[in-house]
């Protein structure tokens, strides 16, 4: 009897806002580097440790708190996603800091069981404790943080699809498959040279790093409520960001529910995700300066924003795929990819 453990992972980052007197005096607000916290320093390495033990499982340790050795292990793993989020949160806070909005250091989030949550992350977050001063500064806010964590994102695929192994095609050990988005099917035949629908690629974990990055800025771009994309539909359409953000959560049940009565691939992920920014909330707070639209440079970086998400989504991000019958008895971790997306899963055969 089969038996596979996976968990897709929920990786987002919300600047949050906390409404204060705007009046009160703010002896920090042009400081740009304050010392860091010992809450964020504890939840940073915490997550550093999770998200190496989640990459020690991917690359087949067992027990990876046993031994240095088979901790070490995950460190491609953890560092690339590591350095992936914190300069996406490093973009919104040195961002935000610019603007002179009072913003705290980025609180990592990690998970307690990474051997369930292969990630070993739910991701980070910073909160916006003043208003930003106008839909500029909010764009710049919202937007810092995506595209810098894209540098480190396209890097980790670049590097780890080098460190890859591509195989013939063949799917019959069954596995959890990655889906598909534009830019990654770009890179991927750009960086290997080849068509990634006709070969196997088993991912390194690197690689499989990027692949987050990229379906990490997907998710905070989505353009609701105060995710990134929030921010930045906010900022673009004013008043009508409310009702942008409804049609597209929506949107989400409509789709999955279709694909689903008709039989169609799909992820029941988005289907969480809709619930999930109900509950966080699908208003956004008001700039102090609601009226003065983005200038012409900012209004076509709002809309490569948009494009920035829609080469990013991925669909059908996970999907399993059963192995076929007969083979050892052994618990084993596999590579199994179709389309150069590759995840390590556990099974017993």
């Amino acid at each position: 009897m089969n038996e596979e453990k996976f968990s897709p992972p929920v990786l987002t980052e919300i600047p949050r806002f906390t409404p204060e007197q705007r009046t009160q005096a703010r002896s920090d607000e042009t400081e740009l580097w304050k010392p860091i916290p010992p809450l964020n320093l504890v939840l940073f390495l915490l997550t550093l440790l999770t998200t190496t033990m989640a990459g020690a499982y991917l690359a087949g340790a067992e027990h990876p708190l046993s031994s240095l050795r088979e901790l070490s292990m995950g460190l491609p793993f953890s560092l690339a996603l590591m350095m992936i989020l914190l300069c996406h949160e490093l973009g919104h806070y040195v961002t935000a800091r610019y603007h002179r909005v009072n913003t705290s250091l980025p609180y990592f989030i990690p998970v307690p069981f990474p051997s369930l949550f292969m990630v070993g992350t739910f991701g980070a977050f910073i909160r916006m404790k003043t208003p930003p001063q106008s839909r500029r500064v909010m764009f710049d806010v919202g937007a810092a943080g995506p595209w810098a964590g894209m540098i480190p994102a396209i890097i980790a695929v670049y590097v780890g699809l080098r460190l890859s192994d591509v195989t013939p095609l063949d799917k019959s050990l069954g596995g959890l498959e990655l889906g598909d988005s534009l830019l990654f099917s770009y890179l991927t035949r750009h960086f290997l040279g080849v068509d990634p629908n006709s070969v196997m690629i088993n991912l390194h974990p690197i690689a499989f790093a990027g692949w987050l990055g990229l379906f990490i800025t997907s998710l905070n771009l989505l353009p609701v409520g105060q995710l990134d994309g929030g921010h930045v539909v906010y900022a673009l359409f004013g008043r009508n960001h409310a009702m942008i953000s409804r049609l597209f959560v929506l949107l989400c049940f409509v789709v999955v529910g279709g694909q689903h009565l008709l039989g169609l691939p799909h992820w029941d992920g988005w289907l969480m995700w809709g619930f999930l920014l109900l509950f966080l909330g699908l208003s956004h707070p008001r700039a102090v300066d609601q009226e003065t639209p983005l200038n012409p440079g900012r209004r076509v970086l709002a809309w490569l924003t948009i494009v920035l998400f829609i080469i990013t989504l991925s669909p059908v991000p996970f999907s399993l795929s059963m192995p076929e019958p007969g083979g050892s008895a052994e618990r084993v971790y596999e590579i199994v990819s179709h389309g150069a997306h590759a995840l390590p899963l556990l099974h017993s055969m």
